[in-house]
């Protein structure tokens, strides 16, 4: 199983780790790329600081964000898996899972982004800030320019098992499975139930959307499951209380949508 996930707006203070090592971190196809988008954030940062604010669509209040930026290579790194934060990472709880769901999170858990294209939760990275949405003067749109290399990359970290698709419309337009993989990729909707005069109303909630989905990954690794296609998928979270409505695609190499149905946080 490979779950896909958003980053976090925020992210933690960086770490004491080691400067940032491109060879080092997971998806070694993407060094190439994540090189690219490194040398261009980092030197719009450094060199004007007022431009690299109205870039990245920063407040008054976070322009302390862009000197950041600027010492990136230098800068000490943690964990991916400490430097996203946020509600569906506290819902997520990786640093209170116990060893054998922790393993399993290293292995299935890939965290897209707009600087590293994509990261593992264990990759050491320094705190940044640089998202999907921005569009840097050289590269351009970052979803759009990370679309070759993931698409080259991903089918393979894909492997043959189940897609758990739990991204933001921002960080999905980097890759989009297609063709046999597409056919066992899952894309999860999170909608809140209420009853109003007597009639159920469903609706879309942010915080809702994104806790349960962060509650929802926690509960798949603290119980070892390994549903191998969206089908299975269903099964296991009805078995571990969620309440879920599937529709199967129409057509043969699309993906699954599925809504989580939530009363309550």
């Amino acid at each position: 199983m490979l779950v896909l996930l958003p980053p976090s707006e925020g992210k933690a203070a960086g770490g004491t780790g080691k400067p940032l090592d491109l060879e080092g971190l997971s998806l070694p196809g993407l060094t190439a790329a994540r090189t690219e988008v490194l040398a261009e954030l980092v030197e719009l940062c450094a060199a004007d600081a007022a431009k690299a604010q109205e870039v990245l669509g920063l407040s008054e209040g976070l322009k302390g964000e862009v000197a950041k930026n600027a010492g990136l290579r230098t800068a000490g790194t943690r964990p991916a898996g400490e430097i996203y934060t946020g509600v569906l990472y506290d819902a997520l709880g990786l640093a209170s899972l116990d060893a054998a769901a922790r393993k399993r999170a290293e292995r299935s858990l890939l965290v897209f982004s707009g600087l590293w294209g994509a990261v593992r939760i264990g990759d050491p990275i320094p705190s940044y800030r640089c998202s999907m949405g921005v569009k840097l003067p050289g590269l351009g749109a970052l979803g759009a320019f990370w679309r070759g290399p993931m698409a080259e990359v991903l089918p393979e970290a894909a492997g043959e098992g189940l897609v758990l698709d739990l991204r933001s419309a921002a960080y999905a337009t980097a890759w989009k499975p297609k063709g046999e993989p597409a056919g066992r990729t899952a894309t999860v909707r999170v909608l809140q139930s209420k009853i109003v005069n007597g009639v159920e109303k469903r609706s879309v909630v942010s915080h809702f959307n994104k806790a349960t989905k962060g509650r929802l990954v926690r509960d798949l690794l603290m119980a070892g499951s390994t549903p191998a296609d969206p089908a299975e998928l269903v099964e296991a979270l009805r078995v571990l209380g969620y309440v879920v409505e599937a529709q199967a695609p129409a057509k043969a190499g699309r993906p699954w949508a599925l809504d989580v149905i939530v009363t309550e946080l």
